[in-house]
């Protein structure tokens, strides 16, 4: 095997497929990747532990075609500190020679006869636009949960209905969900699935803007599901498809509605954050005009700050730990943000109201009550109990 690649190309590809390979492998052969040059021009990287796979493609000279597994952590490290100079594989005795201007390496080929057969992509089930897909798996994905004793909860819910998709997480302390337009292959297109949150996220982080996504999902009783962006491509297995009725539980009637600027609010909160510890919830009163944010750590250190809101409804003193809070605002990417609650016990709703070009506000900075309207994204999050 013998090509020729410009380095960038060759480390955000390597960097794609690097992200599935197992810290300790369950098989030697699994800790390796795979490169593959065809004779038509074209460059594969490939990793794969099973259950994830993780595909990149990129056109390159080709002087030599061939295929070959080398350790792909030790390749994606040496890619990454690569002077910016073209890069030359080729492959000498049972070494695979990387040369890149003055400096070059010699890795030990792995038997690739050994290397599981990479998983087929299921059919392309729709697509949308990669910044959108992004977006919404960032907003959701933090709410997932990290115990593996509960798989369900690890996991992110995609639903799809025709040209509506609904990506949710949850923990059992809040809900994180996000409802988005997209563009299916079929009008009458519908899925329910479960998919490793992490494996996820760490897809959308990988997205390029501008980049369109393909969705591949065969339906009925598969057990994979494929994401195709920019010539890079992954498959994971699903999970078991229980699910929390999620969408029901978004819904409330809400006695009161606060709106407040969400820059100074996460702001406030990290500030006032400061003096708790584990445990330790931060308390919101709401009244007419302004929200009054503290927290206090027994009689070691408190803190209190003030911000105007706009307030439809009953005033109103709740307590939220912050950390929960806090993941729900970073979904927020709209200038305002709206809380809506019942008591100070019972679960609040987060969203996002959407900007508006030239809306009045007043000179308090608060948000006007004149739109129902939201982004999509809902989070639903329980307060902590208040002791006095």
């Amino acid at each position: 095997m013998e090509f020729r690649v410009e380095r960038q190309t060759l480390a955000e590809a390597v960097a794609w497929a690097a992200r599935t390979l197992p810290a300790r492998p369950a098989l030697p052969v699994l800790a390796g990747m795979l490169v593959e040059a065809t004779a038509d021009g074209g460059l594969v990287l490939a990793g794969f532990d099973y259950e994830v796979s993780a595909r990149a493609q990129v056109e390159t000279a080709v002087a030599e075609p061939g295929r070959v597994l080398v350790p792909g952590r030790l390749l994606a490290e040496i890619v990454r500190n690569l002077p910016p100079h073209p890069v030359e594989f080729s492959t000498k005795g049972a070494e695979v020679v990387v040369r890149c201007g003055s400096v070059e390496f010699g890795l030990q080929m792995m038997p690739v006869e050994d290397y599981p057969t990479l998983p087929t992509p299921p059919g392309e089930a729709g697509t949308l636009p990669g910044d959108l897909f992004a977006e919404a798996v960032t907003q959701v994905t933090p709410a997932a949960g990290r115990d593996d004793t509960l798989p369900m909860l690890t996991g992110a819910r995609i639903d799809i209905e025709g040209d509506t998709m609904w990506l949710a997480c949850t923990d059992r302390y809040r809900i994180a969900a996000r409802e988005l337009t997209w563009s299916p292959s079929s009008p009458d297109f519908t899925a329910g699935i479960v998919v490793p949150a992490r494996t996820l996220a760490d897809t959308a982080k990988s997205i390029r803007s501008g980049d369109e996504v393909v969705i591949g999902l065969a339906g009925g009783g598969d057990t994979l599901i494929g994401v195709e962006t920019g010539g890079r491509s992954m498959t994971t297995r699903l999970l078991d498809d229980q699910y929390i009725d999620y969408r029901s539980r978004l819904k409330g009637d809400w006695t009161t509605e606060a709106r407040v600027r969400t820059a100074p609010f996460v702001e406030a909160l990290k500030r006032v954050a400061l003096v708790t510890e584990r445990n330790t919830p931060i308390r919101l009163a709401f009244s007419a005009d302004e929200v009054r944010i503290r927290a206090a750590s027994g009689d070691a250190a408190r803190a209190n700050e003030s911000l105007p809101c706009d307030l439809s409804g009953d005033e109103i003193d709740i307590a939220f730990g912050p950390h929960y809070l806090l993941d729900g605002l970073a979904g927020v990417h709209t200038e305002f943000a709206r809380l809506q609650c019942t008591t100070p016990t019972k679960p609040a709703l987060l969203t996002a109201i959407p900007d508006r070009k030239g809306d009045d506000n007043d000179e308090t900075g608060a948000a006007p009550l004149d739109t129902d309207e939201d982004t999509g994204f809902r989070y639903i999050v329980m307060p902590v109990r208040l002791t006095n």
